[in-house]
This record gives structure tokens, C-alpha cells and sequence, in this order.
């Protein structure tokens, strides 16, 4: 079995070749139907927002040798409290009670009957109270966040690859690793907090640089593509993909392991809110921008850019040119049968280089 490093240097000199945009109809139903289930779940089972975003009083409880959740209930029961309250353990050593918000009155009566449920002193007895005006706040700033960002990397791509197809292609991608992070984090019940909104703006982030580092190879194959015959754009863009598939695998594995190291550790052994609030939306998000660089944002770029003129022209005549060889060496070729998705584009032509030929020839003097 070829390693990994011999398949990424086929795929880089065009010996093989994975179809990544002719298949590109594929990734397109099976991404709107990872689209269409994520919205579905958000939906149906709703995101849970945290007690920043939707305001009320929470009360930590530190310190416990042994922290369960039976005496929290049993407290919020006795105080006609528990419609709409929610009663988890963090670490191995607290427990938090969150409620709507209390007037000071309540939120006293609370904390003490909690210490004396768990034998607690004071000091290890945190209440606050967020009021539902700060919430709002925070809602809007984490949307506002979003919004200006992707005009920001919109307005970037574009002034960097000079075209808005590109600029559009990576936005189209990186809504798509928004809208998936969002249902699979609505369907794992974790609290929507300000760490969630965090790990959306970091993932974005790391989907836009593979994005980019895939358009920048694009860039690089198809400059001037139309003074050769040898391949249409969509194969160029293909290639591009493949040569930087091995890479996009690497550093997804790479950003992933540690991350769902973390995950685990703040999920299950922690019990750390924070740490599991982000560490779960970056190891969705790393893995569907991985997806998403490959799959959709180069075979969008090559459907947006395959109406100009130019590249139709160009494609057409590659394929005449194609066709008319096959014939001549004795294939029947019917219809488009041309545009094969085993032609397989290289970034260099064997045989086609100059060699000696290339260097500077001097003048003969006469004698």
C-alpha cells in the first residue's frame, strides 16, 4: 500500500486523481442535506442559551468532597423554583444552579438553603443575577460579531484574488460550517455561552485559511491558462485541489486530535463548562471547514467562473482538440465523451521543457 507522502506526490504531479469538481453535484446534495437536517434539529430541538444570553440567577456551590445534584433539586422543590431551573455539576468539586431571575430577596432565601443542603461555608456559596437587558446585549453583539466578520474576510478575498467569485465561493463555505456547527451542537443539549461564540468565530477562521490556501493554488495553475490546450479550467481547478489535499488532511489532523483531547477531558473527567463549550464547536467546525475548503468552495468557484466567455471558449476548444486526437487514434467518441473525468491535468507537460535550449545563446562574431 502506497503511504501517504507517495499518494500526495501522484496527486500533486497529476499521476492520479481524485474528481473533486466533477463530482461536484454529489458534495452539493450531500452538503444541502447536511444543511437541511441541521436547520431541522435547530428547530426542533432548539439551542439552549446560556444564562449570559438569556439572563437569570445562577448560584456555584465550591469545594464539595462530593457534589451531586439531588440536594440542589430538593432545594429548588421546596422553593416552588423549579420551572425553568437547571442544576449541573462542574468539575469534581461544584455544582451550579441556574434559575430566571430572582428578585435579592429569593436569590438570599436560595443560597442559604443551598449551603445548608450541602454543609457549605458561605464563601463557597457564589450567587449572581443577569438581568435579561445585559442578555440582550450580549445576543446582539455576538450576531453583530458574525455579521462584520464575514464582511471583513468577504471585502479581503476579494481585494486579494481581485474576482468576487472567489470572494463568494468562501463565504457560501464558510455559512455552511456555521449552519453545521450549529444543529450538531443543538442536538449535543450544550448551553449556547460566550465560549460557544468564541469557537464559531475561531473555526471560521481556520475554515477561511484552507479555503485560501486551495484559491491561491487555484490562482497559480490557471494564470494564463488559455495559452495552453491541454486541460479546461475545471481540470486545472481539480488539480489545485489535489495538490493541496494531502496538506488540508495533515493540519485537520493535526488542529483535531488535541482538540478532542480536550474535549474529552473537559467533557467528561472536568466537567468543565467553558472547556467543553468550545472545544466542541471547534471540533465540529475544524472538521466540516476541512470539508467544506474541499468540497464545495473550489467546485462553487469553478461553477460561478465556468459561464465567462473566455473559459467557455477555451473549454470548448480543449475539448474539440481532445476529441479530434482520440479519433485520429482510433477511439470512437460520441458526444461530449471528451470531457472525461479520467484526464487527469499536471502542472507540467513531460517532455515539454527546454532544457539547454532555455539558455542565453550568444552572438556568433564574424570573422
Amino acid at each position: 500500500m502506497a503511504s501517504l507522502a507517495a499518494i500526495g506526490n501522484d496527486l500533486y504531479w497529476g499521476k492520479r486523481s481524485f474528481p473533486f469538481v466533477g463530482k461536484r453535484k454529489v458534495w452539493y446534495t450531500v452538503a444541502l442535506c447536511a444543511v437541511a437536517i441541521s436547520l431541522l434539529l435547530v428547530a426542533t430541538v432548539g439551542l439552549k442559551p446560556g444564562i449570559e444570553f438569556s439572563g437569570g440567577s445562577e448560584v456555584t456551590i465550591t469545594a464539595l468532597s462530593n457534589p451531586k445534584e439531588g440536594p440542589a433539586n430538593a432545594v429548588l422543590r421546596q422553593q416552588g423554583l423549579t420551572n425553568g431551573a437547571r442544576v449541573t455539576t462542574t468539575g469534581s468539586s461544584s455544582v451550579r444552579v441556574q434559575t430566571p431571575a430572582l428578585d435579592k430577596a429569593k436569590l438570599n432565601k436560595l443560597s442559604a438553603g443551598l449551603a445548608k443542603a450541602y454543609n457549605a461555608k458561605a464563601a463557597d456559596v457564589n450567587a449572581t443575577t443577569i438581568g435579561p437587558t445585559w442578555g440582550k446585549d450580549v445576543t446582539a453583539k455576538a450576531v453583530r460579531g458574525l455579521l462584520i466578520f464575514f464582511v471583513l474576510v468577504g471585502g479581503l478575498i476579494w481585494a486579494y484574488f481581485r474576482t468576487w467569485k472567489m470572494a463568494a465561493s468562501a463565504l457560501i463555505a464558510l455559512l455552511h460550517d456555521v449552519v453545521i456547527t450549529v444543529g450538531i451542537y443543538a442536538l449535543s443539549g450544550f448551553e449556547v455561552t460566550p465560549a460557544t461564540v468564541i469557537g464559531v468565530l475561531t473555526i471560521l477562521g481556520y475554515s477561511l485559511y484552507d479555503t485560501v490556501v486551495v484559491f491561491d493554488k487555484v490562482r497559480d495553475n490557471t494564470r494564463d491558462f488559455t495559452r495552453q490546450h491541454r486541460a479546461t479550467y475545471a481540470e486545472l481547478a481539480n488539480l489545485s485541489i489535489n495538490q493541496t489535499f494531502v496538506r488540508s488532511i495533515n493540519t485537520s489532523v493535526v488542529g483535531v486530535l488535541p482538540v478532542a483531547s480536550i474535549l474529552f477531558v473537559g467533557a467528561f473527567i472536568l466537567g468543565a463548562g467553558t472547556l467543553r463549550d468550545i472545544s466542541l464547536t471547534l471540533f465540529i467546525g475544524m472538521i466540516a471547514g476541512t470539508l467544506s475548503s474541499v468540497f464545495l468552495a473550489t467546485p462553487m468557484l469553478v461553477d460561478l467562473r465556468g459561464r465567462e466567455k473566455e473559459i467557455k471558449e477555451h473549454d470548448a476548444k480543449v475539448l474539440r482538440e481532445r476529441k479530434a486526437k482520440r479519433e485520429a487514434d482510433g477511439e470512437t467518441v460520441d458526444g461530449d465523451d471528451a470531457a472525461d473525468d479520467t484526464v487527469y491535468a499536471a502542472p507540467l507537460t513531460p517532455g515539454h521543457h527546454l532544457g539547454v535550449k532555455a539558455q542565453p545563446k550568444k552572438n556568433r562574431k564574424r570573422r
